[in-house]
């Protein structure tokens, strides 16, 4: 067995201090979102509050909240959007790989365009309306589906790696591009599909933006839109109070109720990532890698 060092003992106090570092503003807006609303008026966010209290979340969680609806909604469009785009991403990427496939070069040169240029968001809103999306659940997940060019680089230059004695022995045997794509090509690919997959699965959690332009019901609003109009409101119930009658601020827990959206918000990103983290450097490394 190796003998530690000074310079071991060094690096695991570094590491450690950057890891407490990192840790302690998750734990303060946890702690916040427990703290009583005017504790917080008086002594600011603290660590170690004089009252706490349940205040936020009895109100975020309360029976005419429509919580539980959006979260189901986020978590429904996040699986299905993120399947999808990987399923999208990969095949994508397996064609730009596969070196008997004609014009490679120029469908990647497409692909490219498409980082530098964007059409702008009429004609994106157009063609969303058109295909009749608007005020369904489809709304939150076709406009996106579309896949990042980052991620379709990552994943070809992924399987460029992958060695053509493969493929030429599997076709030897019979097989075709269905069968060399699916039972070769990405089951050899799960680091980088795992990457994608945490991309994809963060942008449609964290994703607003469509139901603002294409959801007026309230039944499909997903988690993060529903919080951001819930704040909102909160916001300007308060000034009307403050303004009409006089009233404190802290009639209604704002300041905890931001903490609390935060914590819900992020909740399930951060349970998803330890899964995926194993695959996660080697993906984006050995993809990120020019031929």
């Amino acid at each position: 067995m190796k003998k530690r060092t000074w310079f071991d003992y060094f690096n695991v106090i570094v590491i450690a201090s950057v890891a407490i570092l990192c840790t302690l503003p998750l734990l303060l807006v946890l702690i916040v979102s427990f703290t009583d609303e005017g504790a917080i008026s008086a002594n600011g966010y603290s660590f170690f509050p004089d009252k706490f209290s349940l205040a936020a979340y009895k109100l975020l969680f309360s029976g005419n909240s429509p919580l539980l609806q959006s979260y189901t909604i986020s978590i429904t469009v996040t699986v299905i959007g993120t399947l999808l785009a990987v399923l999208i991403t990969s095949m994508a990427g397996y064609t730009l790989a596969a070196k008997h496939v004609k014009y490679r070069n120029h469908l990647s040169m497409f692909f490219f365009i498409t980082m530098v240029f964007n059409t702008g968001l009429v004609p994106w809103y157009m063609m969303s309306t058109g295909l009749g999306l608007k005020n369904t659940i489809w709304a939150l997940i076709i406009p996106s589906l579309i896949f990042s060019p980052f991620n379709l680089f990552l994943v070809r230059n992924y399987m460029k790696q992958i060695p053509d004695g493969l493929i030429e022995a599997a076709k030897i045997d019979g097989a075709g591009d269905l069968f060399i794509a699916f039972r070769i090509f990405l089951p050899l690919s799960m680091p980088v599909l795992a990457t994608i997959t945490l991309f994809y699965g963060i942008g449609y959690w964290n994703n607003w933006f469509n139901a603002i332009m294409l959801v007026d019901k309230t039944e499909l609003y997903p988690l993060q839109y529903l919080l951001f109009k819930l704040n909102s409101e909160i916001s300007m119930i308060q000034q009307m109070q403050a303004t009409v009658s006089g009233m404190g601020a802290a009639q209604l827990p704002s300041e905890s109720v931001k903490m609390a959206t935060a914590i819900m918000t992020i909740g399930p990103i951060v349970l998803f990532y330890p899964f995926l983290q194993r695959y996660f450097i080697r993906g984006l490394l050995i993809g990120s890698i020019k031929e």
